[in-house]
């Protein structure tokens, strides 16, 4: 028996992403089933994989049992595998990793919207809304926040479950060129420089062509993350 993860669009999919990453961040074995969204065939291959389904990521646990959010994978992950460190063990830090998560699930939808993933192509001349200034000024602070606590590159010094959900943030930051501190911008690169997050992003390259629905008018750029050697 294993578990069955069924995403996305690699390249376009976040909430796929932070669905993939623990697994592949904290060597958990799965077997992963991808669809494209916006296809005609999309409702049916949902329906394939569980009745009622209506969004990816969705995961079939060895034991039966079906999670059809990134935020329940999380918390599933985190107590099938208290030993992996996907949540940091200090009560003071395990607490606010979780709201930070609880708050990426729920919030920054102003950023979210105007900057959709694009994991293809980065945009020059992208001009951020005062909605989106404010998302990027609240997630500066809670990233120094959780940083000044910690040694290392990432929000709790090792990669915990609150970076799987902030890197779908960091592939906006470094896509769009959106203004952030050198600080913030540093944590950025560790995203960029994430073996996982790589080798995602090198899958999604061959997922298909591009989606239409994500092209956003603007002067095209290489996006600053090379792909692994696969």
């Amino acid at each position: 028996m294993e578990y069955t993860l069924l995403i996305g669009d690699r390249s376009y999919s976040s909430w796929s992403l932070r669905g993939w990453l623990p697994f592949a961040a904290f060597d958990i074995p799965v077997r992963v089933q991808s669809n494209i969204l916006y296809r005609a065939a999309f409702a049916d291959d949902l329906a394939a994989f569980a009745p009622g389904l209506r969004s990816v990521p969705a995961l079939k646990t060895p034991q039966g049992g079906l999670l059809t959010d990134s935020i329940a994978i999380a918390w599933h992950l985190a107590e099938a595998f208290p030993d992996r460190g996907l949540l940091p063990l200090e009560p003071a830090q395990r607490a606010m990793a979780q709201s930070l998560i609880a708050e990426m699930h729920s919030g920054f939808g102003a950023l979210r919207s105007a900057c959709p993933m694009n994991l293809r192509n980065a945009w020059a001349g992208f001009t951020p809304s005062a909605a989106v200034l404010a998302d990027l000024a609240r997630i500066e602070a809670i990233w120094a926040t959780a940083r000044d606590r910690a040694e290392g590159p990432f929000l709790f010094g090792a990669y915990t479950l609150a970076d799987v959900f902030y890197a779908p943030i960091a592939m906006r930051i470094a896509g769009y060129g959106l203004p952030v501190s050198d600080r913030a911008q540093a944590y950025v690169a560790a995203h960029l420089n994430h073996p996982p997050l790589r080798q995602w992003r090198a899958l999604g390259l061959s997922d298909g062509p591009e989606q239409p629905t994500y092209e956003m008018g603007l002067p095209r750029l290489p996006f600053p993350i090379t792909p692994p050697e696969m």
